[in-house]
């Protein structure tokens, strides 16, 4: 097949942007599908996706903006944990709709990795050490919770990704069972299922990720390694710091990731969040991204590129391991940093041995206007606060949205 065929990338944020990049780094051809004013729309090799208005890269009205593309065959790349499980659903042989390619896994392995609870009942009895986690179909489930042989307790949605776009949070903290019981129930009238899980003690940099692609034969041609330094908000954020690591620094996590998905026969771009508690020194998974992820645009630059990996596994085209790239390269969300060095009190001392020399996350001298987009969003955003807070003689239409958009957890 023709190697220059284009990709899709269906995605929006700092993923649908990174993977944007990560592709025109590679020399391929792209179309993106993202929301209208969307930070990747700003990026110079943005090229929108077919039709008016232009679809927007999200599971409503996927089948008609493909089918109505007057494009060849081109691989699609998503960004996002409900479409990357539309492609699984709807994938054939590697096909989509016939006319588009995809690496991805089956059906019911992308189900198991991102329905929270399925993963946590696939996981008893696997040698795969995580948090000790409970399902909670009723009231009466919370009497049989040990408690009392716990740690810190929080509940975290099953779907992490629907939960995140409509309250802005990843987990909510509940300080004893009773409190368990009341906020589980709150939150199931509202639609959300959720489990409760024991929080993995020790600090931010006990965070670890394992990066990576695996093909269509069970190979590894990608493993990228990276620590947390700093996240914001506290517990349940975003990493706003990271820092690639050699895979061999936290060699239990890559074994114990690998193990994962070649039981469940995975395919295509992942990456797994794992914490080594502090009790006993075991990496637990925490979770695994089952698409383009927030830094994927950062290991490419450090010399693993997943969203090219997937590109060729697509096509069945032979795709090259890479068995080096950059370590001790940081990655910094400048805007989000500050305001994690704000909340741990951390003196400008840190930002100053940290940032210089760091990638910075949106910011490129080659593709500059997404990172003045976001700087002037937010400014525009503190001036909007700053004004709402003038006396009430002063009258200012400001939006008090208490759930923002946001992007798919990286």
């Amino acid at each position: 097949m023709d190697e220059r065929i284009p990709a899709l990338v269906m995605g929006a944020g700092f993923t649908g942007l990174g993977a944007l990049r990560a592709i025109h780094d590679a020399g391929i051809p792209a179309w993106t599908a993202c929301p209208p004013g969307d930070l990747a729309a700003h990026s110079r090799w943005f090229r929108p996706f077919f039709g008016t208005p232009a679809w927007d890269g999200s599971t409503t009205g996927v089948e008609q903006a493909l089918a109505r593309a007057d494009i060849g065959p081109a691989v699609l790349i998503p960004c996002a944990d409900d479409i990357a499980d539309w492609v699984a659903r709807n994938a054939v042989g590697g096909r989509v709709m016939d006319r588009y390619l995809a690496s991805t896994s089956s059906a019911t392995t992308m189900r198991i990795l991102q329905d929270k609870a399925r993963f946590a009942d696939w996981l008893e009895g696997k040698d795969i050490a995580f948090p000790r986690t409970f399902t909670v179909h009723d009231d009466s489930d919370f009497d049989h919770l040990p408690f009392a042989q716990l740690d810190r307790v929080f509940i975290k949605p099953i779907d992490s990704q629907s939960f995140s776009r409509i309250t802005g949070r990843k987990g909510v903290w509940v300080e004893n069972a009773r409190a368990c019981r009341e906020t589980w129930s709150q939150l199931q009238a509202q639609g959300h299922g959720m489990i409760v899980q024991e929080y993995v003690p020790g600090p931010v940099g006990n965070h670890v990720f394992v990066d990576g692609f695996r093909d269509r034969a069970g190979r590894y041609p990608g493993l990228f390694a990276r620590r947390r330094t700093r996240i914001h908000p506290p517990d349940f954020g975003n990493s706003t710091f990271c820092r690639s690591i050699a895979l061999e620094e936290i060699e239990p996590a890559v074994m114990a990731c690998m193990r994962l998905l070649d039981q469940l026969d995975y395919r295509g771009i992942f990456s797994a969040e794992f914490k080594q508690d502090a009790r006993d020194g075991e990496y637990r998974l925490l979770e695994v991204n089952t698409r383009a992820w927030w830094y994927v645009e950062f290991a490419a630059r450090c010399g693993v590129n997943v969203c090219e990996m997937a590109w060729r596994d697509a096509q069945e085209l032979p795709v090259a391991a890479v068995r080096r790239y950059r370590i001790g390269k940081g990655c910094v969300n400048w805007i989000e940093d500050a305001n994690a060095l704000k909340h741990a009190r951390a003196s400008i001392t840190t930002a100053l041995l940290d940032w210089p020399g760091a990638y910075e996350h949106v910011y490129r001298w080659n593709d500059p206007r997404p990172a003045i987009h976001r700087v002037s969003v937010q400014l525009r955003r503190s001036l909007a606060r700053s004004v709402h807070l003038v006396p009430a003689t002063t009258q200012v239409a400001v939006s008090t949205s208490n759930f923002p958009p946001m992007d798919p957890p990286p």
